[in-house]
């Protein structure tokens, strides 16, 4: 418990730190909504519902993933130029790349991050076993993927261009709502065999 708490609060740490030299501070404290509210959301998750180590550092790892992506507004997260550093080349030259995809990446991640954490809470809350719960986890990875989009596609609408464009990191591609919530659903899919068969150990218990 004390283990968590202390990363838990190292991540709340990490959303002030991003500020320092950061390139979009203006647009940054918009990327940083979710980063609180996720990790409040945590906090009270370990404290009250003692979610397995699967659960929590699957949790702990996309937070990570989105407070590295908001500091450089994730269309701007230098990848290329780390990859430059250790091998003298780029990503986006070994594969043709023509714009940033850390945010696919992100995308990606929340369905396979994403799943065990609902696979889960639905067998805890539900009482579904393991397969079932896997597999409607994965309906609620698209689900919560569905009402993200909208929730930017408002943002669009309410602030300026630039504005909602830095947000919402489309660089210019009309079907990046789709091609991300693409992403979360191939991530589900790709993790439901590694845990149709998982219950962790207190959904055992309270069976």
């Amino acid at each position: 418990m004390i283990q968590r708490i202390v990363l838990i609060v190292l991540t709340a740490l990490a959303v002030p730190l991003s500020f320092v030299f950061a390139p979009y501070p203006r647009e940054l404290v918009l990327q940083h909504i979710p980063t609180v509210v996720g990790v409040a959301m945590l906090f009270v998750a370990v404290l009250k519902y003692r979610p397995s180590s699967v659960s929590f550092y699957c949790s702990l790892a996309f937070l990570w993933l989105h407070i590295i992506g908001a500091r450089w507004i994730y269309s701007y997260v230098p990848y290329d130029e780390l990859a430059r550093m250790i091998t003298g080349h780029t990503l986006s030259e070994a594969f043709g790349w023509q714009r940033n995809h850390y945010d696919r990446l992100v995308h990606f991640a929340s369905g396979a991050l994403g799943l065990p954490i609902l696979s889960e809470s639905l067998q805890l809350f539900c009482g579904l076993r393991s397969l079932p719960a896997a597999l409607l986890a994965m309906s609620g990875v698209l689900a919560i993927g569905a009402v993200y989009e909208i929730l930017e596609w408002q943002i669009s609408m309410m602030f300026s261009p630039a504005m909602a464009e830095s947000y919402n990191g489309q660089q210019g591609d009309m079907w990046d709502a789709q091609k991300d919530l693409a992403l979360a659903w191939l991530g589900a899919i790709l993790c439901v065999p590694l845990i149709a068969r998982w219950t962790p150990a207190r959904a055992v218990a309270e069976v």
